[in-house]
Order: C-alpha cells, then structure tokens, then sequence
C-alpha cells in the first residue's frame, strides 16, 4: 500500500514538472527580441563562427547562454535606438512635408 502511495506522490511530480519543462520554453523575457527561427539562425552562426574563427568547439548550450547574454546586455539598446533613429527619421521627412506644403501655399 505505502508503495503505491508513493507511486503516486511521485507519478503526481514527474507530471507537473514535465508540464513546467514544456511551458518554459514558451517564457517570452522582455530582451527576447528575436523569433524561434532566427534564434535557431543565430545559435547555429555563433557555433559556426567559433568553430571557424576561433577553432574551438562549443555545443548548443553554450552558443545559447552566448546568444542570451548578448540580447539581455545589448538587445534592448539596439532595439530603442533602431525606434528613435526611425522617430528621428520621420520628424524629418515631416518637417520636409511641411516645408512642400507651405510653398504651394498661395500668397
């Protein structure tokens, strides 16, 4: 009987953490700015790129950790940059409007 008890206590664990394995990998953090393909994309190029330039090898894992550290200390940086180049960008190009405008103006 305390046999099948403890079947169960643990049949009961190994489920909830398969279930949190499973859903861990659909966590989104804030610095994950990228989309699963590209991600692949970048884990396979950063392997590459140490296995050819560096000639060392490294395994998914650690291209990984490579890849996540780089989009936590920098991603976010790019990211707004990338936004207030393109606000910068657009001011421009409507101030430029502005200035067509105000010389069909009739006077």
């Amino acid at each position: 009987m305390k046999f099948l008890i403890y079947f169960m206590i643990l049949s009961n664990h190994l489920i909830k953490y398969r279930f949190i394995i499973n859903n861990m990998a659909r966590i989104k953090r804030k610095w994950d700015l990228i989309s699963e393909e590209k991600r692949n994309e970048s884990i396979e190029e950063i392997i590459e790129f140490f296995n050819n330039e560096r000639n060392e090898k490294i395994g998914i894992i650690a291209a990984e950790n490579i890849l996540e550290h780089f989009l936590q200390t920098v991603g976010l940086e790019i990211y707004n940059k990338g936004i207030g180049d393109s606000i910068d960008y657009l001011n421009d190009r409507i101030e430029d409007i502005k200035l067509d405008m105000e010389t069909l103006l009739i006077k």
